[in-house]
């Protein structure tokens, strides 16, 4: 088996030649929040494998998603995700991305095109060479996402449909996209639903 290939497509980072921008905080991954970092360190194990997947599981199954339980989030910054209790996908990868990236591991941002824009994230364990698709959405209505450590292993929440045109972006981003952090401002807390989101991301690279 070929583990550098991913069954949902090659990721490549957007700032290849800044890798530290895959471990900074910024106002909407604010690992450097007092919280964020309490937790990451509660999180944190002997080697980075372990971390990343502790990190993981408790943003996939402790933070609920919002369509799963009923109460309509509209925390999308990390620390304000982690408060919550519960968040759309988008807030759940940016809590997911400040725990990796407070423990020193790198990681991102990825955006899948289905109905809506779906996110989810991108890591890199110390000493390889490939980036990683994770999905913390929560295993709920159909959602089956699993922890990964290589592409070849990558288990998304949601697999996609070509024929409605659904795919994978390529890109691991180190910040939101401009065009999702605008409509993410837009959110009203208790809006049912998705209509407030982007459908996909401008110049997709797939």
């Amino acid at each position: 088996m070929d583990l550098s290939a991913s069954p949902h497509g090659p990721l490549r980072a957007d700032r290849p030649d800044d890798p530290a921008a895959y471990l900074a905080a910024d106002a909407v991954i604010d690992h450097d929040h007092p919280a964020v970092t309490a937790l990451a360190a509660e999180l944190r194990r002997p080697d980075p494998v372990r971390t990343a997947e502790a990190a993981f599981g408790y943003v996939r199954d402790r933070i609920d998603h919002s369509a799963d339980v009923g109460r309509w989030s509209a925390a999308y910054r990390a620390s304000d995700v982690l408060a919550a209790g519960n968040a759309i996908c988008h807030g759940k990868s940016h809590l997911l991305a400040a725990l990796l990236r407070a423990n020193g591991i790198p990681a991102g941002l990825c955006y899948q095109k289905l109905e809506v824009l779906h996110g989810l994230n991108g890591f890199l364990l110390p000493g390889s060479r490939w980036w990683v698709r994770l999905d913390g959405r929560g295993n709920r209505n159909g959602a089956d996402g699993h922890f990964a450590t290589t592409p070849a292993e990558e288990r998304p929440a949601w697999a996609n449909d070509p024929a409605r045109g659904e795919h994978h972006y390529a890109t691991v981003y180190a910040t939101t996209p401009e065009p999702l952090l605008q409509r993410l401002r837009t959110a009203v807390p208790n809006s049912t639903g998705y209509g407030y989101l982007p459908l996909e991301l401008p110049d997709p690279v797939r």
